[in-house]
């Protein structure tokens, strides 16, 4: 993807970081902040805590209301399921007025003003 002229890569695995860090290009870390590892290369990273999932179903467990559900929408940011991490060494790099637009993001998810449709369907390739 770099090689194709990507400059930001999205961080799945520790690899991409390493291959954006060895490239001189920025990544996005994914479930842990690894920016400790990448001060220089990981701008900020989208973390994932499945306390509020399980919260969820022991609750149910203990109250004897527990079944098979969806237990995604608990990884999301209304519950506090995940969260953008700070920016660390890229906290002075980022414009304010990008900060201020993430900021006010994050606020609008917070408030039920603001939802991303999760699309799990089959992937098509575009490959011929």
């Amino acid at each position: 993807m770099i090689d194709k002229g990507a400059d930001v890569m999205y961080a799945e695995r520790f690899g991409v970081s390493d291959a954006a860090k060895e490239k001189g290009k920025l990544a996005i870390g994914n479930v842990i902040n690894t920016q400790d590892k990448y001060p220089d290369t990981v701008v900020a990273s989208a973390l994932w805590r499945m306390e509020p999932s399980i919260d969820r179903a022991l609750k149910l467990v203990k109250d004897g209301k527990f079944t098979a559900e969806d237990y995604g929408p608990y990884s999301m940011m209304k519950h506090k399921g995940s969260e953008l991490a700070t920016l660390g060494t890229f906290e002075m790099k980022v414009p304010a007025e990008v900060l201020a637009k993430v900021k006010a993001k994050e606020k609008a998810i917070l408030d039920g003003k603001f939802s991303v449709k999760v699309d799990d369907s089959q992937p098509k390739s575009s490959s011929r």
